[in-house]
């Protein structure tokens, strides 16, 4: 195998980053592309998450994430307060 270095943007190293596995280098993630002729918003590339959301608890997660927005803004309230003290 031939290794040849690239320059690219960081944005689009973190979009090829999201696409990588274990299982997949860089190079199998720009071939898929090339293979597949993935379309920004097209079906095809659409259909490759069918089905993952589908063991996720929701309920939990909406328990978690009112516990987390409930927490924040107590948070964010009291340096609201000890900033409004420190100012006097």
């Amino acid at each position: 195998m031939v290794n040849i270095n690239i320059s690219i943007k960081k944005e689009a190293y973190n979009f090829l980053k999201s696409f990588k596995t274990k299982e997949k280098s860089f190079s199998d993630v720009i071939l898929d592309f090339k293979e597949n002729n993935y379309e920004k918003g097209s079906a095809k590339s659409l259909l490759r998450f069918a089905g993952v959301l589908k063991d996720i608890d929701w309920e939990e997660r909406e328990k978690r994430m009112k516990e987390f927005r409930a927490s924040f803004n107590k948070r964010i309230k009291e340096t609201a307060d000890y900033m409004e003290k420190a100012r006097k």
